[in-house]
């Protein structure tokens, strides 16, 4: 069995173990993914923003490099205020709001919507202190959500980011195993009095780095 671990915003000031640049050519276009003892792959390549990443190129570049299970860490924006910035959730459901890619776009098919529920069980015990359950909504990006929105999602999630439901649905059309690590950066807009901004979320991942890196080291060598 071979383990994927999508990176992000999160993953952007984390020391990542050596790793060796490969380019995979898939029937979706290139993905570039980093192979040692782990399958990684950085999902903002070239500094693609959010609603211009080629999830459908990055999740089969895993599959094509034997990938079976994936574990996706994704930036999050808190919708409920129980849920603090600088907290860790990893997430048993997923939704969208937005339109997803897939691979089955000729035909009806049935995916399980939800996350790997054993994959995310066996995670929570990896990662000290994260809360486990909830459910993650996604957006389309680039820009951060208006306090409407942020109100309307919470009705009906705990957090959102903007590229874990992507990446979930195509796992499960590719039969790979999927969970994913959400590290909270922030309130989602109007759940606290300080102006959003980009610069705030890489300014609380710089200074998380090293949590991020042991996850990443404790992922690696209980499921890798």
């Amino acid at each position: 069995m071979t383990l994927g671990i999508i990176g992000g915003t999160s993953l952007l000031f984390s020391k990542l173990p050596p790793l060796e640049k490969r380019q995979v050519h898939t029937p979706f276009g290139n993905a570039e993914i980093l192979c040692g003892d782990v399958v990684m792959l950085m999902r903002h390549q070239n500094g693609l923003p959010p609603h211009r990443i080629n999830y459908r190129a990055n999740l089969a570049a895993l599959a094509i490099a034997g990938v079976d299970r994936v574990v996706a860490f994704g930036s999050s924006g808190s919708l409920k205020k129980r849920i603090t910035p600088g907290s860790v959730v990893i997430p048993t459901d997923y939704m969208s709001v937005e339109d997803i890619p897939s691979i089955h776009d000729h035909a009806i098919d049935h995916v399980r919507p939800e996350l790997s529920q054993e994959l995310a069980s066996r995670l929570s015990r990896i990662v000290t202190g994260s809360r486990f359950g909830g459910v993650y909504i996604q957006t389309r990006g680039p820009r951060i959500e208006t306090i409407a929105e942020v109100r309307a999602l919470a009705k009906v999630a705990d957090i959102v980011g903007m590229t874990v439901a992507s990446e979930a649905t195509l796992a499960g059309e590719m039969g790979m195993e999927f969970a994913a690590v959400c590290t909270v950066d922030n309130y989602a807009n109007g759940l606290d009095t300080e102006v959003l901004t980009y610069e705030h979320i890489l300014a609380t991942s710089r200074s998380n780095r090293h949590r991020t890196e042991e996850i990443v080291t404790g992922i690696i060598r209980d499921l890798g």
